[in-house]
């Protein structure tokens, strides 16, 4: 019975990743951004400490869009009419995403910039 449960909860989790990219456009943007890394990963033949923090990056970004979609369904569910408070919790949630992607952003220019400005050098 254990296992069953176990195996249920792996299922619904998977679900709900998959609803979420299917339903949130800013999912999908993390996604394609999240492929060009591992492409941009590849190409400059990243170190294994850079590809650790460039998973962590997309581990937390995606998750705190998953959390900020929750949080707003879950709004959205007990206020369903227009509330000052209801607003301010999705856009508290939205922002905190903002602020997640922003730091990964800074950190993928961090890691791949000089590989970038080095790559040009040889090439000019």
């Amino acid at each position: 019975m254990k296992n069953k449960k176990l195996i249920n909860s792996f299922k619904y989790a998977f679900k709900g990743i998959g609803s979420a990219f299917l339903t949130e456009r800013n999912m999908k943007i993390h996604v394609t951004m999240m492929i060009l890394v591992i492409i941009c990963g590849i190409i400059f033949k990243i170190s294994v400490l850079e590809w650790f923090i460039c998973i962590a990056c997309f581990g937390i970004v995606i998750g705190g869009e998953m959390f900020n979609t929750a949080i707003e369904q879950v709004v959205n569910i007990a206020m369903p009419e227009k509330d000052p408070r209801a607003k301010l919790a999705k856009d508290v949630s939205a922002g905190g995403v903002l602020v997640l992607a922003l730091a990964a952003a800074t950190i993928g220019l961090i890691i791949f910039v000089p590989k970038a400005l080095k790559l040009l050098e040889g090439i000019l």
